[in-house]
C-alpha cells in the first residue's frame, strides 16, 4: 500500500468516526429534548375550569375564571406549537407551566365563588327574614282593622315578593332575590303610606261619625223608639231603645269594609244615616232588613266624584243594602251589606221594622 493510499484511508476512518459521534450526539439530544406533551396537565386544567364554571364562577368570580380560561387556551396553543416542531427541538416546559397556572387560577375562581355565594346567601337570608318580620307585624295590624282594599293589595305584593325571593335563594340566584326583596319593601312603604292616609281621613271624619251617633241616640231617647247603630271598626251592630243599649251583635261587612261606599260593586259597606224600608222574613240570606241606600247624600257624593274623575262617569250608586243573616263566617265577605248570624237576625227583627233608623259609622268612641 502506498503512502497516499494510507492517508486516504486514515481520512476516511476519521470521517466515519466523526459521523458516528455526531449521530450519537444527535440521538442523545433527541432523547433529552423529545419530551412527552403534558396531556394530563391539559385535561386536569380543563376539568378544573369546568368545575369552576359549574360552581358559578362565570357569575361570581368572572375575572379569575376568564384568566384561567385564557391560560388554558394559551397553554394548549403552546403545546400544539411544540408538537409542530421537529422532535429534537420540542420543549413543553412553558405549556406545562401555563396549564399548571391555569389549574391553580381555576381553583381560586371556584373558591372565590363559594365564598361569595356563602356571603350573598347569608345577606339574602337576613334580608328575607327582615321582610318576613315586617310582614308579620303588618298582618297583625291589618287583621285588627277593617278590610282596606288598597292596603291589602300592597301587602299581597310584598308577600308575593317574599315567596319569590325564597325560591330564588334556594336556586342560588341571590342578585334576583335581593332585588325582589327590595320590591317587597317598596310595597310595604306603599302600604305604610296608604295606612297613614287612611288614618288622616279617619281623623278628619271622626267628628261627623260622632255626631251621627249622638243624633241617633238623642232621637231614640226623645221618642222612646228603637234604632240600630252599626260600628264598622268594632264589627258590632247595636239595638237601641230610648237611647239605651238593648243588645249588641257581632257583624260582618263588605269585603272592602274600610271605605265609604262610592259605587256599585266596590265591596264597601256604606256610612251614613238611613232607615229600614222593608222587612224580609224570608230572604236569600235567611231574613233581612232593607235600608234606603242610596239616599240623597249618597247620590250627591256619586255625582261629585264623577265630576272630579275619582270614579267612572258610568258608575252607579248601587242598591239593595241590607242587614241580613247568614253571618258568623268571621270575615268580611258581603258585597256591602251587614251580616249577622241567623239567630241574632231573628232577635233583631223582633224589634226593628220599617221606619227604624239605621246609622252606620266607620268608627265611634261614643256609647254604645
Amino acid at each position: 500500500m502506498t503512502k497516499k493510499s494510507a492517508s486516504i484511508t486514515e481520512i476516511d476512518l476519521q470521517f466515519v468516526s466523526k459521523t458516528k459521534l455526531l449521530l450519537l450526539v444527535t440521538l442523545a439530544l433527541m432523547v433529552i429534548s423529545c419530551q412527552d406533551p403534558p396531556e394530563a396537565t391539559l385535561q386536569r386544567a380543563k376539568a378544573t375550569l369546568k368545575q369552576a364554571a359549574d360552581a358559578g364562577a362565570l357569575k361570581f368570580a368572572s375575572e379569575k375564571y376568564r384568566s384561567a380560561e385564557e391560560l388554558v387556551k394559551t397553554g394548549w396553543m403552546e403545546m400544539a406549537r411544540q408538537k409542530g416542531r421537529l422532535a429534537p427541538f420540542r420543549n413543553y416546559r412553558k405549556a406545562d407551566s401555563l396549564l399548571f397556572l391555569a389549574t391553580r387560577t381555576a381553583i381560586d375562581a371556584k373558591l372565590l365563588t363559594m365564598q361569595t355565594m356563602a356571603n350573598l346567601d347569608s345577606i339574602s337570608r337576613w334580608e328575607r327574614d327582615a321582610l318576613t318580620t315586617e310582614l308579620k307585624t303588618w298582618r297583625g295590624s291589618l287583621d285588627g282593622s277593617l278590610e282596606n282594599f288598597q292596603a291589602e293589595k300592597h301587602y299581597s305584593s310584598a308577600e308575593l315578593a317574599l315567596r319569590t325571593s325564597e325560591s330564588l335563594i334556594a336556586k342560588g340566584e341571590y342578585d334576583g332575590a335581593r332585588q325582589t326583596i327590595q320590591k317587597g319593601r317598596e310595597s310595604l312603604r306603599g302600604l305604610e303610606n296608604t295606612v297613614a292616609e287612611y288614618a288622616n281621613e279617619e281623623a278628619q271624619k271622626i267628628g261627623v261619625w260622632r255626631r251621627w251617633v249622638r243624633e241617633t241616640l238623642a232621637e231614640s231617647r226623645e221618642k222612646g223608639t228603637y234604632a240600630v247603630i252599626v260600628d264598622k271598626s268594632a264589627h258590632k251592630t247595636y239595638l237601641i231603645r230610648g237611647g239605651e243599649l238593648v243588645k249588641s251583635y257581632n257583624c260582618e261587612l263588605g269585603y272592602n269594609s274600610a271605605r265609604q261606599k262610592l259605587f256599585a260593586g266596590d265591596g264597601a259597606t256604606p256610612e251614613g244615616t238611613y232607615y229600614v224600608t222593608k222587612a224580609k222574613h224570608s230572604s236569600k240570606y235567611h231574613k233581612a232588613l232593607l235600608i234606603n241606600y242610596p239616599n240623597q247624600t249618597d247620590l250627591r257624593r256619586l255625582k261629585e266624584n264623577k265630576a272630579k274623575g275619582i270614579i267612572s262617569r258610568y258608575a252607579r250608586a248601587g242598591a239593595l243594602i241590607e242587614i241580613h243573616g247568614d253571618g258568623g263566617k268571621n270575615r268580611d265577605w258581603t258585597d256591602g251589606c251587614v251580616a249577622l248570624t241567623n239567630r241574632d237576625m231573628e232577635h233583631l227583627m223582633q224589634y226593628a221594622t220599617v221606619g227604624t233608623p239605621v246609622t252606620i259609622v266607620r268608627r265611634s268612641d261614643i256609647w254604645p
